[in-house]
């Protein structure tokens, strides 16, 4: 199944991935990846991801924005 939506952002060496997906059950989640280049020769990028599901969106959001708002 394709994408909800999907944005990337460049960050230097980092790129980062927004991904909304929808579960087998039909419940949406936000899937966030950070992919850089690889450090060891197995492999050429390094991914990180986390998932926020819907129930936590909101809580997620407010959290992110307070530190956005603390880089400031």
């Amino acid at each position: 199944m394709p994408d909800q939506f999907t944005k990337m952002v460049k960050a230097g060496k980092i790129t980062y991935f927004f991904d909304v997906k929808e579960a087998k059950n039909k419940s949406k989640y936000l899937s966030i990846t950070a992919s850089q280049p690889s450090t060891s020769g197995d492999k050429k990028f390094t991914k990180r991801s986390i998932f926020v599901f819907n129930e936590a969106a909101e809580d997620f959001h407010s959290a992110v924005g307070e530190a956005v708002a603390k880089l400031k």
